[in-house]
């Protein structure tokens, strides 16, 4: 295996604002072209262009998005596998609290000799599985609120 570094956009000022104004352009451009597979991207002044996939672009937009909120951004492939700290990193937990999960078979893990690898499609499993039961909880006490007639 090796070795992953995460890189991380960490927006300034500037890279705020140029997202803010970007943003709009590259949803309305997205919708009124919904049903295409590929997007012409212009890249320069002098209009050259090179044609990429439309996931591609649909994810550019959530990077926007994100970069436009001051948010950090990464990027991880899925099959990179990740050490527990990158893996707790990833997920804003600590490195024992990940390590607990991933002892109590909530994440997969791989271990090389000592250590443990975990799959960046690993994390994005749990992620989903506990935003599933997060939304379930929250209707649960929705339904629960309406029959003690307290909403």
């Amino acid at each position: 295996m090796t070795a992953l570094t995460i890189d991380q956009i960490v927006p300034g000022r500037r890279d705020i604002d140029v997202a803010l104004e970007a943003l709009p352009h590259v949803k309305a451009y997205l919708a009124r072209r919904h049903e295409r597979d590929t997007v012409r991207v212009v890249v320069d002044e002098h209009e050259e262009s090179l044609i990429v996939p439309r996931g591609v672009v649909d994810l550019m937009a959530r990077v926007l998005a994100l970069v436009a909120a001051g948010e950090s951004v990464s990027i991880v492939p899925s099959h990179a596998e990740l050490t527990t700290q990158q893996a707790a990193d990833l997920l804003n937990v600590s490195r024992p609290f990940l390590i607990g999960l991933l002892e109590a078979g909530r994440i997969e893990y791989r271990t090389v000799g000592k250590h443990r690898r975990v799959k960046a499609s690993s994390l994005h499993d749990y992620l989903r599985e506990d935003d599933q039961r997060r939304r379930e909880a929250a209707d649960e006490l929705s339904v629960m609120n309406q029959e003690m007639g307290l909403t």
